[in-house]
């Protein structure tokens, strides 16, 4: 098998389809076959054939995705955007965690359109925007204070845990780690090159 794209295009998959479905009509090449060659199981191919014994070509072609529309325009999404941007504070929230149902709650406050957590969260996702959850901190810390006991008095620790032989703590190590969990910190040996 040849190499694929991870992310087809809708043009490539119509494109697939269209190709596959030359070869069906053809003739010379098993289901089997023509699954291995353009990359798909069987029961893909089966669904091709069948769409083309119903339809013909044009049973193949791409159509566009169904569903209910946008209930916002262009112009409101952008809004809701800037409004997101702001912050849930100045939203009338008392944190600053953006949740779905307080989205749902100012899109329905602003606009008076009324949506789901779910259908809202793709909405959002495919405008580029993606809820962070805000790091927890202390109300009380005090970043001059940390900043310089870092400065000031870790060196001393670090150095007093050095001559003792004690390990540092782990939260004091950088640890990157390519792949799963169980992997050792570090890049990936190359077994073989590609």
């Amino acid at each position: 098998m040849q190499w694929q794209p991870k992310h087809w295009t809708a043009a490539q998959l119509e494109e697939r389809r269209l190709e596959a479905a030359r070869c069906l009509r053809a003739g010379k090449l098993s289901q089997a076959e023509i699954a291995r060659q353009f990359g798909v199981s069987r029961a893909t191919v089966t669904r091709w054939k069948q769409g083309l014994q119903r339809a013909g070509v044009p049973g193949l072609r791409h159509h566009p995705p169904m569903g209910r529309p946008s209930q916002l325009t262009t112009p409101q999404w952008r809004q809701l955007l800037r409004l997101l941007h702001r912050g849930a504070r100045a939203a009338g929230f008392a944190t600053e965690r953006w949740t779905l149902p307080r989205i749902a709650r100012v899109v329905e406050r602003e606009f008076g359109v009324s949506y789901h957590g779910s259908s809202l969260s793709r909405a959002l996702r495919a405008r580029g925007w993606s809820p962070q959850v805000p790091r927890a901190q202390a109300q009380e810390r005090d970043d001059v204070l940390v900043e310089a006991w870092l400065k000031r008095d870790w060196p001393r620790v670090k150095r007093g845990l050095a001559a003792a032989g004690e390990r540092l703590p782990s939260w004091t190590r950088r640890v990157t780690r390519f792949g799963p969990a169980s992997a050792p910190p570090g890049r990936p040996v190359a077994s073989r090159p590609c």
